[in-house]
């Protein structure tokens, strides 16, 4: 039996204690957070044995094997090396870090130790673009030349997933001072990976980020809006193709659009998370002179929970780990200096 504790218990924390109800062979043992009232909430709400304000505190006290790191962006460096520290396997939320050496500084350390270590990239739980990365790879659509991916969201423009005037679980999401790298550390982490797993490692990157006006005096009680919430990139990849990369949270429309296209010199894959998670589509061969799109279904992959757990009792790391996610954060790291300084940086 794998005994897990969950660190940071707001919102998202809900979907990790569900995931892992429903995995055999683990049970939830420990929740801990900064707020122990809200520890203590979580807990009773998930049948959570053991509740804690403090991750010292819990890592002296509780038995258990692995942590799902689910706290702020800015504790995620802080709190996974006291639990890779302690010998414990871990999954991260995203980004890894908030910076590239502190994320390199976690990869080293869950290597040193020997720990099982991923990053939740949940995107990666999409069959459809694990069958795209293993047909690019083969050759399926020849030498990549061209892509484009996108992940847009419409929050700014739309209640569909509530008033993010009212509540902290968004406004933070737009406020540098209260953690938040934007759009891109939130959203733009996530489309990174998604395309640069199937497309190829991205060599140099010139990018823009915006932050546009959202409330008088730029301001909501104590949150500061000037989190980018635009990010265009241009990208150049290891095998020498080119792209664009953009997100944003003013896609009208778009609740939470995902989607990826990749062309060769021998055809093309497009992946398009609003249509499926398990299905692509492909034109290759002869029906490349008619332009004719075919469409291949996925067998669905385990999730990253599944796998987390199944890595932990194996004692083989799956992807994707930390050395991953520290990759993903080099590439955003060159986004901001690309940003600043107006020019294309070189991962």
């Amino acid at each position: 039996m794998i005994r897990i504790a969950i660190v940071g218990t707001g919102g998202m924390a809900n979907a990790h204690a569900q995931a892992y109800a429903k995995i055999r062979g683990c049970k939830l043992v420990a929740a801990c957070d900064v707020i122990p009232e809200r520890a203590k909430a979580f807990a009773g709400r998930h049948g959570i044995p053991n509740a804690y304000g403090d991750v010292d505190e819990m890592l002296a006290d509780a038995e258990f094997d692995a942590v799902s790191n689910v706290t702020s962006d800015a504790a995620h460096a802080p709190v996974s090396l006291k639990v890779v520290a302690a010998g414990k396997h871990v999954l991260c939320e995203k980004p890894l870090a908030t910076c590239y050496p502190d994320a390199r500084e976690m990869a080293s350390a869950a290597k040193r130790k020997g720990v099982i270590n991923m990053v939740n990239f949940s995107y990666r739980n999409s069959a459809a673009i694990h069958r795209a990365h293993d047909m690019i790879a083969r050759g399926d659509i020849g030498r990549v030349i061209h892509m484009e991916a996108s992940y847009l969201q419409s929050w700014l423009t739309s209640k569909s997933w509530g008033d993010w005037r009212k509540g902290s679980a968004w406004l933070w999401r737009l406020s540098t001072a209260h953690g938040s790298k934007g759009v891109l550390g939130d959203i733009g982490v996530h489309i990174v990976d998604f395309a640069s797993y199937a497309a190829g490692d991205i060599k140099s990157v010139d990018c823009k980020l915006k932050t546009f006006p959202k409330a008088k005096g730029g301001r909501i009680g104590e949150y500061k809006l000037d989190a980018n919430d635009s990010a265009v990139m241009t990208v150049e990849l290891a095998g020498g193709a080119i792209g664009t990369i953009h997100t944003t949270r003013w896609a009208t429309g778009h609740k939470n659009s995902l989607l990826l296209r990749v062309y060769g010199d021998k055809g093309g894959i497009v992946v398009d998370l609003d249509k499926s998670y398990t299905e692509l589509r492909i034109c290759r061969g002869k029906a490349m002179d008619s332009s004719e799109w075919s469409t291949i279904k996925c067998r669905p992959t385990p999730n990253i929970y599944q796998r987390f757990i199944k890595s932990i009792k194996t004692g083989k790391n799956d992807q994707p780990d930390f050395a991953r996610g520290a990759a993903i954060q080099k590439v955003l790291d060159a986004c901001f200096v690309s940003d600043a300084e107006g020019r294309a940086v070189k991962v």
